[in-house]
């Protein structure tokens, strides 16, 4: 009997399994997610080393925004999962993963989001291997650790994926992703070298003097 196609990340698999199987060498991916952070890049590390290029496109502009915030909340958490359940040895190599994840990044991606807020709700991973062939997902599951159900007992979310089995299926949902990823009407905007500055801030070490003066701001600033 054939295995069900959902993926819950709970009994019947989880997203990052499907991911790490399905990457193949110099194979292409597209993902649409709310969130994109590095732990779920460092889990997914080794079989994203084969990649030729990967396409994100961020479904929320609000994350984007976020990150655009100059704050220390944002320095240490928008692109990292919550610190209260990432194990502290993962939070201690924090730096080291984000200098990783900028310089893939740099090579491999491009990143763009949707201009338009509450707009774009799916979920989608899609692969296309160097041969033309095909492998999908989609459904509920972001881009981070608990999202690809890669956290640990209890902390990993109940979601709900398909992995899309039809090859017409398939080609439609890569003909959907290209047709938002190449709109010219002000749908989506490129946001690679927004992201990568965000991200560089997680391994930035700043003067102590720079931390003193920017939490006197953010405490008396009206």
């Amino acid at each position: 009997m054939d295995k069900p196609s959902i993926r819950d990340n709970y009994r019947h698999g989880s997203v990052g399994e499907f991911l790490e199987e399905a990457v193949g060498e110099n194979a292409a991916m597209s993902v649409v997610s709310a969130y994109f952070t590095i732990h779920a890049w460092r889990r997914l590390q080794t079989a994203f080393q084969k990649l030729k290029r990967f396409r994100f496109l961020f479904g929320e502009p609000a994350f984007i925004k976020a990150v655009s915030h100059e704050s220390l909340k944002t320095r240490s958490y928008i692109f990292a999962d919550d610190a209260l359940h990432i194990p502290p040895e993962h939070q201690l190599t924090q730096g080291a993963a984000a200098r990783d994840c900028v310089a893939w990044l740099s090579e491999k991606a491009e990143i763009r989001s949707m201009v338009k807020p509450n707009f774009l709700h799916g979920k989608m991973y899609h692969i296309t291997e160097a041969g033309g062939r095909q492998k999908a997902i989609i459904g509920s599951s972001n881009f981070t650790v608990h999202g690809l159900g890669m956290g640990k007992g209890a902390d990993k979310n109940i979601e709900l994926n398909m992995i899309v089995s039809d090859d017409r299926d398939r080609e439609a949902l890569l003909e959907w992703f290209n047709q938002i990823w190449s709109d010219t009407t002000g749908l989506v905007e490129d946001v690679k070298e927004k992201v990568l500055g965000c991200l560089a801030q997680l391994y930035t070490e700043n003067p102590p003097e720079f931390i003193y003066y920017k939490t006197l701001y953010h405490i008396f600033s009206p």
